[in-house]
């Protein structure tokens, strides 16, 4: 009685990968970096600042909570893609130009949803949400910075690839 086992070439490249995976912690000791994790932080605080309230009364406040929860959930996903160095894995995409793209289409809507945020916060429209609104347009603000730091940092990355 003879057993015979065999390994499947999916089970070889899945170990062989997960193997080369790699953590880089110096990414949190950068500028972007440390942008990257304000944004997470700050941005949460936005959505959460205003998710405790009855915003979906006001459509104002339901464009800044997309605005706030799009950008915070994208923002962790290249936080991950950049603690893991998976950019390293896939080279056919050019990260630097989505870095870009993402940082800078961040920081438009944002201002935008800051903007709006800050001017629907009113004593008249509900005294009960007032504080929660008022804080969450200064934390809008605050991550809005944070993208535009990051959108220069983008910039400046893709400026250096693309002049070589």
């Amino acid at each position: 009685h003879t057993v015979t086992t065999t390994s499947s070439s999916f089970t070889a490249n899945l170990s062989a990968s997960s193997s080369t995976l790699a953590y880089d912690r110096e990414f949190l000791r950068t500028v972007p970096g440390l942008l990257m994790v304000t944004e997470i932080v700050l941005g949460l605080l936005v959505w959460t600042l205003i998710a405790g309230t009855e915003y979906f009364l006001y459509p104002a406040f339901g464009w800044v909570m997309f605005v706030a929860v799009f950008y915070w959930v994208l923002t962790v996903f290249f936080l991950i893609i950049y603690m893991t160095m998976t950019y390293t894995r896939i080279p056919q995409v050019p990260w630097t130009m989505v870095g870009l793209c993402f940082n800078g289409s961040a920081f438009v809507l944002y201002l935008i949803a800051a903007i709006v945020d800050a001017s629907s916060v009113t004593k008249d429209l509900d005294n009960h949400n007032y504080n929660s609104w008022a804080a969450s347009s200064f934390f809008a603000f605050v991550v809005t910075s944070c993208y535009a730091g990051n959108t220069y940092f983008s910039f400046i990355s893709w400026q250096s690839r693309t002049l070589q």
